[in-house]
């Protein structure tokens, strides 16, 4: 089985692009290791060949955590598959208590708010297990976006 790629936002200096890493290092290392594999955005951007060739032969989700998309755009940039979008800000919009602050370190907030994101992408991950497209990394059938 092919693992899903988890591309989470790089918004350095920013409390949505935090809670876009913290949930994708949730999901990749506790809640999915097996299914997952997480793939840094910084790569995709200076063109790593091995980071391109991950991306372009599997399904990916990618995290943002701001309208500019940089994790969907540079994905499909990069060759591969969108298999999933997620916004911090929508997930946010569906836990307006959960109001995160601080870039280095979350708050308890932020820290509850990335627990929501990375059960999210979690059942995502289990939604592409249980129908799973064959290798050779085709397209699913109507477009690459959920």
């Amino acid at each position: 089985m092919r693992k899903v790629v988890i591309v989470p936002c790089s918004g350095i200096g920013k409390s949505y692009g935090t809670v876009a890493r913290e949930g994708a290092y949730r999901v990749t290392q506790d809640l999915r290791p097996e299914t997952t594999q997480l793939v840094p955005l910084s790569l995709l951007v200076l063109g790593d060949e091995a980071t391109r060739a991950e991306v372009a032969g599997a399904p990916a989700i990618t995290i943002d955590g701001c309208k500019l998309a940089c994790a969907m755009k540079m994905v499909t940039q990069s060759g591969g598959t969108v298999a999933q979008e997620l916004s911090v800000l929508d997930v946010f919009r569906r836990h307006r208590d959960l109001k995160p602050a601080g870039i280095a370190e979350l708050n308890e907030g932020g820290q509850r708010l990335a627990g929501a994101l990375a059960d999210e992408v979690a059942a995502l991950v289990d939604a592409l297990a249980a129908d799973p497209q064959p290798d050779g990394g085709d397209e699913a059938p109507g477009g690459c976006h959920a």
